[in-house]
């Protein structure tokens, strides 16, 4: 049997990047891309475009994703952009497009089916690669993928390739951007260990803010502590899983079923929300997470029957709401509505850390029939 070899691909800064194909004078300059009603980019007498800049920004919304040159002045996804402004006042702000980011995705991802053809789908940016199969080393692999994906797009990516889709998963962010990282299980201790234990897909806000209550800041101090302390802080579910992974060790397959169960879309914001001071951003970011889901539908080719909400609160206690509806949908304004259903179902009291969009019961859109539950058709956040 050949041994694993799993890469974890995910696009460079993919919605900014292709912001920079349409606009490539923008180069190497912060570029923050996101909130509504953002203004394009004006073209005067003499053919000069003129962007919006963040300084000249009022408003609620949230950043989708922002240049690596944005990032370096402490600018990330998620943030407010009144918030960033005040970091990078400068930098250009611009519309997002997720017509194009689906797109540059399908073809992403077409490039890289013609090389190892056995992929799982993760995301509109990010996909894991079985090359168990192939007998090209993994760093020649690794660069053919990568040209693939640069000749299709003109795009750069980050590849990793490891055991596992754990390692892989890591590894694809230790190099970025335009990585090349390779990882075997001897890694583990120079390159794994030292990481924060939040590095470990799976271990949440809630997770590592218990991990540091007993002292435990990295994967390595994780993969030091006894299985059964974990196992008495955390159940012999997720105890046990912590012990196995912090030694890096992931037996889930990549799975290519073409018909997935269920999409979502959820986001941890910068600062805890209050429902009622910070509704205006609260409803922006949810209606932002329906937008990006209703893009998820489309670009696969689903329906779903079933629309759902999940809350994690300041406490970390989390709540989940899901509405099964009368006839399945795909629009983002089907979706906000259904989804708003379910918030109103759920007490909101206490300030909000994160927030989720789900789509379950999905069928291919050609295959879509009604059940018979009703849906009212009130909605707000």
């Amino acid at each position: 049997m050949s041994e694993r070899r799993i890469a974890h691909l995910d696009m460079d800064a993919f919605f900014a990047s292709v912001e920079l194909l349409s606009h490539p004078e923008l180069l190497g300059l912060p570029v923050v891309v996101g909130g509504r009603r953002v203004p394009p980019p004006s073209i005067d007498a003499t053919n000069t475009r003129h962007y919006a800049r963040l300084k000249d920004y009022a408003g609620r919304g949230v950043i989708t994703t922002s240049t690596y040159e944005a990032r370096a002045l402490g600018v990330f996804s998620g943030m407010g952009l009144m918030k960033a402004a005040a970091l990078a006042p400068e930098a250009i702000l611009l519309p997002a497009n997720f017509e194009a980011y689906r797109h540059y995705s399908r073809a992403f991802k077409a490039a890289v089916g013609e090389i190892a053809p056995q992929i799982e789908d993760r995301g509109i940016d990010e996909i894991y690669v079985d090359l168990s199969a192939h007998e090209e080393a993994s760093e020649a692999l690794a660069q053919r993928l990568k040209a693939a994906v640069r000749e299709a797009t003109g795009l750069r990516c980050s590849i990793a390739i490891a055991p596992n889709k754990l390692l892989a998963k890591i590894g694809s962010d230790l190099d970025k951007p335009d990585g090349l990282t390779l990882l075997s299980l001897d890694d583990l201790p120079t390159r794994i260990w030292p990481l924060a234990v939040r590095k470990i897909n799976g271990i949440g806000p809630k997770a590592n803010a218990r991990l540091e209550k007993m002292g435990i800041l990295t994967i390595g101090q994780l993969a030091a502590t006894p299985v059964d302390r974990l196992v008495r802080h955390f159940g012999p579910h997720m105890g046990a899983w912590m012990a196995r992974v912090a030694q890096g060790i992931d037996t889930r397959p990549v799975n290519t079923e073409s018909e997935p169960k269920s999409l979502s879309r959820e986001t941890t914001f910068d600062r805890d929300l209050h429902a009622r001071l910070d509704r205006p951003e609260l409803s922006a970011r949810f209606t932002e997470l329906c937008e990006r889901l209703a893009a998820d539908l489309a670009r696969k080719g689903y329906v779903s029957h079933t629309i759902g909400i999940k809350l994690r609160f300041a406490d970390f206690s989390s709540q989940t709401r899901e509405l099964t509806l009368a006839t399945p949908v795909e629009a983002t304004t089907d979706i906000r509505r259904a989804a708003g259903e379910c918030l109103k179902r759920i007490a909101l009291d206490q300030r909000i850390r994160l927030l989720g969009v789900r789509a379950g019961k999905l069928v291919p859109r050609n295959a879509a029939h009604p059940v018979n539950t009703p849906l009212q058709q009130k909605f707000d956040f």
